[in-house]
């Protein structure tokens, strides 16, 4: 009997042995919306039995309030926007990535590959991924034509009609509009004191038209489709979204031009998965995925191998018949040196009555 019951405990230790060895693995991603869609995260879980969570950020400032919180362990992946991946790769947060482990990173744009965000000590820290504009979308329904300017958005007749996003961006719009950019586009990112003043001071002339300021995009999509607002600085993922609900959306980039991002893959250095977290980025960079993630998003692929996959008409709408002449519309978010000042600014305008 006694064996019999020592020969029961030890099955019951093997099966539970047998169990553990077989839970499965989570990735736990920090990114954007739209960066794990099931459409194309579910063959990476299927092909690395694995499974992949995702948490999403609204701007890039709370991304590094979480890396920097504490909370950098919590994450394997993020994808960090060109106005802080620099600083994630310079003080310690992103792991070191071997791009020999992702077929296609030869592949990649070299314009975005040469780029120094994600590069420090000689070594790269992040893969990059997409970019894009920070358009202005509008309801189609109430402008018979584009909006042609971002000034058109303190136009008194759009009293409560319009959205801004809770972001930095929003700072940088209003310095368009007042000329900051000019000569000298990287300027918006190095605002003097006097230059912040008259900033906040054009955002509080806004405020008036501003029904809500946005989030996350499933917020800006959701004023559109309620025909709470006719205007916002929004991401080509709402047009998208908007469009598929037959919603009539435009999407512009006005005179003074725009705002955008280039996105990066990185691995945190706190993360236990590096492994699984490394197959995760040679996977996002493959043609085929950065197809389906057009498809998703409406931004531009990393990999111009993607359009291999689209028609012509997919090609010209995500300008890869002319990136060049699309990115000269586009200033791209640089570090910000005095950021901590420019969110005093922000949320100044925010606070105010």
């Amino acid at each position: 009997m006694k064996r019999r019951y020592a020969l029961l405990l030890v099955l019951v230790g093997m099966t539970l042995l047998a169990s553990c060895a077989k839970k499965t693995p989570t990735l736990n991603l920090l990114v954007w919306e739209g960066y794990a869609d099931p459409s194309y995260v579910k063959a990476f879980e299927e092909k690395y039995h694995c499974k992949v969570a995702a948490s999403y950020m609204g701007s890039s400032d709370e991304l590094m309030a979480k890396l920097r919180g504490g909370s950098a362990a919590n994450y394997d992946v993020i994808s960090p926007s060109s106005d802080v991946a620099a600083n994630i790769a310079s003080t310690g947060l992103a792991a070191e990535i071997d791009t020999a482990q992702i077929p296609d990173y030869a592949s990649l744009s070299p314009q975005l590959r040469e780029l120094p965000l994600v590069k420090a000590n000689g070594k790269t820290y992040g893969v990059p991924f997409m970019w894009g504009p920070n358009p202005l979308l509008y309801d189609s329904s109430y402008y018979k034509t584009a909006p042609q300017s971002w000034a058109e958005l303190w136009d008194p007749k759009l009293k409560g009609k319009i959205s801004v996003w809770d972001d930095l961006s929003t700072v940088y719009m209003a310095a368009q509009v007042l000329g900051y950019d000019k000569p000298d586009p990287s300027h918006l990112y190095n605002l003097s004191d006097d230059e912040l003043e008259k900033v906040k001071a054009k955002l509080l002339e806004l405020k008036p038209n501003i029904r809500k300021m946005w989030t996350t995009g499933g917020e800006l999509t959701n004023l559109f489709q309620n025909h709470e607002v006719v205007a916002a600085m929004g991401w080509p993922l709402m047009t998208n979204q908007l469009r598929k609900l037959n919603i009539p959306i435009g999407e512009t980039i006005p005179k003074e031009n725009t705002t955008g991002w280039i996105d990066h893959l990185m691995i945190t250095s706190a993360s236990e998965n590096k492994d699984l977290a490394m197959k995760f980025l040679a996977y996002m960079v493959e043609a085929k995925t950065q197809k389906a993630v057009t498809d998703v998003t409406g931004y531009t692929p990393a990999n111009p191998n993607a359009a291999q996959f689209m028609t012509e008409q997919e090609k010209k709408s995500l300008h890869l018949d002319d990136v060049d002449g699309y990115q000269k519309h586009i200033y791209f978010w640089q570090n910000v040196p005095r950021r901590a000042k420019y969110n005093e600014i922000w949320n100044q305008v925010k606070a105010a009555q």
